[in-house]
């Protein structure tokens, strides 16, 4: 296997909230669509769809929707020349099933480990992204014909970093958030 360490690529994946007006090469973006489809997923239900966005125009106006004015959260989006939008879809009967019994959110959870595989491709790939869960859903769906009986749970920013910086990562130490054999 000739791909970099995985520690060394989670390492460097981080939340990019600048980006530089390279374009990202189409074959790049495909190979992070195959990274996420191939993420394992409860009974293989595997409930998503992405819509990779990269009208400019379009862009910018689903941009818009993710912006707070307000508060100015995601003031930086219409910078990465790249969205993508992961949509929920139904779960197959089995995971349906489960996520009723064991009160679970399966497809959210399948939803999440297909995103990070998405985001460390992306790094492989010498991208950068950031992962959004604060926009207007409802104008989004609009914007990309999703149907209203469908849910669109996360935006991903996908472009290059204007600088190779990883910043220093800002997490628990490891003996606050683990333990064994009993809480």
């Amino acid at each position: 296997m000739n791909s970099p360490d995985l520690l060394n690529l989670i390492h460097h994946r981080q939340s990019q909230r600048s980006y530089t007006d390279q374009p990202v090469e189409k074959d790049k973006l495909e190979r992070c669509i195959e990274a996420a489809r191939l993420a394992p997923s409860a009974c293989n239900a595997q409930p998503w769809k992405f819509i990779i966005i990269d009208d400019p125009e379009l862009k910018n106006a689903v941009a818009d929707l993710a912006t707070e004015k307000f508060t100015g959260m995601n003031h930086f989006t219409r910078q990465a020349p790249v969205h993508v939008a992961v949509v929920r879809e139904s779960a197959n009967f089995s995971s349906a099933f489960g996520q009723v019994v064991k009160d679970k959110e399966y497809p959210l959870i399948d939803i999440g480990i297909a995103v990070a595989h998405f985001c460390l491709q992306a790094t492989a790939e010498g991208l950068s992204t950031c992962i959004l869960g604060w926009f207007n859903e409802k104008k989004v769906k609009s914007l990309l014909h999703v149907p209203a009986n469908k849910r669109l749970e996360l935006l991903v920013l996908v472009g290059y970093a204007p600088d190779g910086k990883i910043r220093d990562k800002k997490r628990k130490a490891t003996a606050a958030m683990l333990s064994y054999n009993r809480y």
